[in-house]
């Protein structure tokens, strides 16, 4: 293999590939970056990038290279990034292989890495097989979404995934899709967060059926780096065990069959993951129907009183207590630690409706969901001080349900 690459596309599809490769694994193989160097019959060439954990793979199309001479190599992938990263006033990047010995070579540099049998990398999940159905798991559903609609989707559910669980199922995403219907859902099961979208492309025959999945939440993490373009188009192939998130190239379906569900797509970038096993626990129970009192407050007056009152709080008294007076149309935060002190904010509130309140939230728990709400305006709905807050936005596209906490007198 030899071939003469844009060190700028490189790297970055180096340090794509790179986020899934294990840095300890005792099977050598996966510490790799496997290239593949191919021409095309009409002209042109293509280098791809691949790396996996045995759960999580990439694999990603680098188009800005000379292709001399088509082969394959596999590189451990800290000794590749740090070279291509090292590299940085140069234009190109030549790579070129001797047996399993890869050189890369600069201007005024020239570095020899011994790697690892091409052969020896792991087999991954062929996503035109999965699509045409010859991957030994039928797709369950195919469809298309905007990069743009898919990441925010993403965003305002996975900073609520728990991180330490015995609950396997709640470590990730839930991903549901009924029709035009698209929801994504979270929990760590003291707070859950559910977004809504419409599918913007289907996938033919089997639009109208009821399918699910629990994406696991380090291949999300992966996902939102991805993104080139929020008009950018993604193919979501899901199947029994596994999903696929292919970034497809612009100019149509690619080679292969071009019959909806069956057609193959040329794509820049695939991420792929095995599913959490288990079953998401029934959230639609969760989401309280009842509430009385609701509130309209601005996003970033909230968010800035909430985290000046979480400034005096500890393990011990981790929460703020948020109390809700219907007459003046004001919210006072107040928090309060032992042996550090003591805080009292007022926020001026848009609109309240309903009997005054105080109840108490944690912080973090507050501050993370109005990351994410993209509104100004965002509604609080509440009916008791032990019962759960509710906070959505307007056009209904995106909910929040949060506990409260309790706090000494």
């Amino acid at each position: 293999m030899k071939v003469i690459c844009d060190r700028g596309a490189l790297l970055e599809a180096v340090n794509m590939v790179a986020a899934v490769v294990p840095t300890r694994t005792p099977t050598p193989a996966l510490s790799c970056v496997k290239m593949v160097a191919k021409k095309h019959p009409g002209g042109g060439g293509e280098l791809t990038l691949s790396g996996t954990d045995a759960e999580t793979s990439i694999t990603i199309s680098v188009t800005h290279v000379d292709v001399q001479s088509p082969g394959q190599a596999a590189v451990p992938a800290d000794k590749l990034r740090a070279i291509v990263s090292a590299e940085d006033g140069e234009p190109t990047l030549s790579i070129e292989t001797d047996g399993d010995q890869v050189h890369i070579k600069g201007a005024n540099a020239h570095f020899r890495v011994f790697g690892f049998p091409p052969a020896d990398f792991p087999a991954l999940p062929d996503l035109q097989a999965t699509i045409a159905g010859e991957a030994g798991q039928a797709p369950k559903t195919i469809f298309t979404q905007s990069a743009g609609s898919l990441l925010e989707l993403v965003g305002r559910t996975v900073f609520a995934t728990a991180r330490e669980t015995s609950r396997y199922a709640i470590n990730g995403v839930l991903m549901r899709r009924s029709g035009k219907d698209l929801e994504m859902v979270a929990t760590d099961g003291r707070r859950l967060a559910l977004s809504r979208a419409k599918v913007t492309g289907g996938g033919g025959s089997k639009d109208k059926e009821t399918v699910s999945c629990i994406i696991p939440t380090r291949a999300l993490g992966v996902l939102q780096k991805m993104a080139r373009d929020p008009e950018e188009t993604v193919r979501l192939v899901i199947t029994d065990s596994r999903i696929f998130f292919a970034f497809e190239l612009p100019g149509g379906e690619g080679k292969g069959k071009k019959d909806g569900e069956t057609a193959l797509p040329s794509a820049r970038a695939v991420l792929s993951s095995t599913l959490v096993e288990g079953s998401f626990p029934p959230y639609d129970d969760v989401i309280p129907k009842d509430q009385d009192k609701r509130i309209t407050a601005n996003r970033d007056e909230l968010g800035s009183a909430v985290r000046k009152a979480s400034v005096l709080t500890n393990e011990e008294s981790r929460g703020v207590r948020m109390a809700f007076s219907a007459s003046t149309k004001k919210l006072k935060l107040s928090s309060r630690a032992p042996e550090m002190g003591d805080s009292e904010i007022d926020v001026d509130l848009m609109t309240y409706e309903g009997d005054d309140i105080e109840i108490s939230f944690n912080p973090t728990f507050i501050t993370d969901v109005l990351k994410v709400v993209t509104e100004q305006d965002v509604i609080v709905e509440l009916k008791a001080s032990n019962k759960p807050g509710l906070i959505r936005s307007s056009t209904n596209d995106f909910l929040y349900v949060v506990m409260p906490v309790n706090l000494p007198g």
